[in-house]
């Protein structure tokens, strides 16, 4: 009689142990004046900080910008990547063609191509949100091409026995068993995109959160650069964690180990 899996009882609100203890930490640090407000300012100094960029409107409006940014380059950049990922995945001469150029350009680090992107597209919405896809568009590459890739050989044979056409073959055999790899791809390029934000927006804009930090450290405003660093933090943790939501929802049923 098969025994089955013991499910270990997970406390609530684990995750946020480590940042509540890191939060005192540095708290107390702070209060007992063990290093300076410029260098360090404590949590709430930056929490008001916070509350008065909030409050006027200032935040908010930068926000707003910067969002728009990654959304529409991330867009533009993972739904570039699933396409092209998909047809190197399905055919080889795609891939033959494609493949070298694209492994070739992904080593290319936000910071160098930064400039050139400027130099063609000017210091518009343009530069930013190209700088964006780019970045998002080669996680999606790579992880679709190897979702596709990695279908097992032997459901191909299946497929033959059930007479699948291509589509039936795509839909019912390979979008399924690729599906983890293509999501995976999907949280990845998120990620990415909110780098070539950063990047983006210190470098060659006047608006959005990028330029509230970069704004800040020249002025010596230490509180602003954590506020900005946090919003960054928050907004990617939530991004990521709509992404594992729909992966969770998508994925239902895997039996993977859980630790």
């Amino acid at each position: 009689m098969a025994v089955p899996p013991v499910r270990r009882k997970r406390l609530p609100f684990v995750g946020s142990y480590l940042p509540i203890v890191v939060l005192v930490i540095w708290q107390a640090v702070c209060s007992l004046q063990l290093v300076i407000p410029a260098i360090l300012p404590s949590p709430l100094e930056i929490a008001v900080a916070f509350w008065q960029l909030a409050r006027s409107g200032v935040l908010i409006s930068d926000l707003k910008i910067s969002l728009i940014r990654v959304v529409f380059g991330f867009l533009l950049g993972a739904g570039l990547g699933l396409i092209t990922g998909a047809f190197a995945g399905l055919y080889k001469r795609f891939e033959d063609v494609v493949d070298p150029s694209v492994q070739m350009l992904r080593t290319v680090p936000h910071l160098a191509i930064t400039p050139l992107f400027i130099l063609w597209l000017g210091l518009g919405e343009w530069s930013k949100d190209v700088l964006i896809a780019t970045g998002a568009f080669f996680p999606m590459y790579m992880n679709t091409f190897m979702g596709i890739r990695s279908v097992d050989a032997k459901l191909f044979e299946v497929a033959r026995v059930l007479q699948f056409n291509r589509v039936q073959q795509f839909t019912k055999l390979m979008l399924p068993a690729a599906l983890p790899n293509v999501l995976l791809g999907l949280r990845l390029a998120i990620g990415v995109s909110w780098l070539g934000l950063v990047v983006a927006e210190m470098l060659g804009s006047s608006s959005g959160v990028g330029y509230l930090i970069l704004n800040a450290q020249q002025f010596s405003q230490t509180d602003v650069v954590f506020v900005g660093l946090i919003i960054f933090a928050l907004v990617g943790k939530l991004s990521d964690s709509f992404v594992r939501l729909l992966e969770r929802r998508l994925l239902r049923w895997r039996d993977n180990y859980t630790g």
